[in-house]
């Protein structure tokens, strides 16, 4: 699976993901539902890199000491809002609003498709932001801020 980033604006960012062949049913409830996974992670706060104690740790995980109060402390980093996720032959495509997450939440959803790429559908290319040549977008009318 290819990544590319185009023009992202992170409060109207549409992903695109084109399959390797138009996906069935299955597949198509597979990747909604990582997409809804995702979205619920980071409307959560999930997606907070100012908040990565345990990734910090050296190597062993074994009794760390976790500081709630810094945890507590950071700015918040939420998802605001996903849009559902639209098929149209061998293309999918789906608006965000990443709101004040991290741009860590990107990484971890193509790690996630990565996955999915390896172990269960073709994926042929991920494209954060941009729009397509021969899918036209209109404002999305949950947009806040349109560009």
């Amino acid at each position: 699976m290819k990544v590319r980033f185009r023009e992202v604006d992170p409060f109207n960012c549409w992903l695109w993901l084109r399959f390797g062949d138009v996906p069935t049913e299955g597949e198509r409830n597979y990747i909604d539902g990582i997409f809804d996974s995702w979205y619920v992670i980071g409307r959560l706060g999930g997606f907070n890199s100012e908040n990565l104690q345990a990734h910090q740790e050296p190597n062993d995980l074994s009794h760390v000491n976790y500081d709630v109060d810094l945890a507590k402390s950071v700015m918040p980093a939420l998802m605001h809002n996903l849009g559902e996720l639209e098929y149209q032959r061998e293309w999918a495509r789906c608006w965000v609003d990443l709101g004040t997450s991290d741009s860590i939440s990107l990484d971890i959803l193509i790690n996630s498709l990565y996955q999915v790429d390896s172990d269960l559908v073709q994926l042929e290319e991920f494209i954060v932001g941009g729009v397509n040549d021969d899918w036209d977008i209109d404002s999305h009318p949950d947009a806040i801020f349109n560009s």
